[in-house]
């Protein structure tokens, strides 16, 4: 196997070379606080980070696992209502019509004034964070699936009919699974903005949560408990963005060979 083709196909390419990069970047990181001496409350060291969090694992895990609880809560809705959407919208030409405006529409406005709202409409609780999460994830989670559905070649879809297959067969046999690279693709891509969702729902009325603590730290001047909430958030993204990852990794075993 040569360096290149070990780069590109080696499972164990994709694990070492994102360490590789997360190592480079704390490194310059850590290299630049030193060389221009930043004060540690303009920008705190890695280690400055890691001691923070030491003093205080304990909240700063609690209010990750309630961040955490909030985006995938709001993920997992977008899916249930995105996907259906989506294929609704791959069934009717018109319904297609009615409904891109309006899906334009709702993606286009900013969600940061929509926050506010959504305390005032539910209250301080959580639903105000899921709904949010549920904004940021709906429209790339239909937009990929519709545009999957309609990928599929033509010539299959005749190909499938000319054997009598049903509508049914041809949507779980051919369609559904000729899409599921690009929906796959739009649920990464939703699970990094469903971080973003939550950050944002937490910064207006909440009581916990890491976007509720990063706020709270600004306010204190606690740049370093900042630090170590972002990084919590950065490592939940990673993770949840790589657990997705994986899960297409071993289902969909065919658009791996395809590649």
């Amino acid at each position: 196997m040569t360096r290149r083709s070990w780069l590109k196909d080696s499972p164990a390419a994709a694990v070492v070379l994102p360490i590789i990069g997360l190592a480079a970047t704390v490194a310059l990181w850590w290299g630049a606080t030193i060389v221009f001496a930043i004060e540690p409350y303009l920008l705190p060291s890695p280690w400055d980070v890691v001691v923070k969090f030491s003093e205080q694992p304990g909240m700063l895990l609690t209010e990750t696992g309630t961040s955490l609880l909030e985006t995938i809560e709001g993920f997992l809705l977008a899916i249930v209502i995105g996907v259906p959407i989506a294929l609704l919208i791959v069934r009717s030409v018109i319904l297609e019509r009615l409904v891109y405006p309006l899906l334009l529409m709702v993606n286009s406005i900013p969600k940061v004034a929509v926050a506010p709202l959504l305390v005032v409409w539910m209250g301080f609780g959580q639903w105000p964070k899921v709904v949010m999460v549920l904004l940021m994830c709906f429209f790339p989670i239909v937009i990929s699936t519709a545009q999957g559905m309609k990928s599929t070649p033509s010539e299959l879809v005749e190909l499938m009919r000319s054997l009598n297959a049903s509508r049914t067969q041809e949507f779980f046999k051919l369609r559904l699974r000729y899409a599921m690279p690009q929906i796959f693709t739009g649920f990464k891509v939703a699970i990094s903005l469903a971080v973003i969702g939550s950050v944002i729902a937490e910064f207006v009325g909440a009581t916990k949560g890491l976007g509720y603590i990063i706020q709270q730290s600004g306010a204190s001047a606690d740049t370093t408990l900042a630090f170590a909430a972002i990084t919590l958030l950065s490592v939940m993204s990673i993770v949840l963005f790589y657990g997705l990852a994986l899960l297409e990794y071993l289902l969909l075993p065919w658009a791996r060979e395809t590649r």
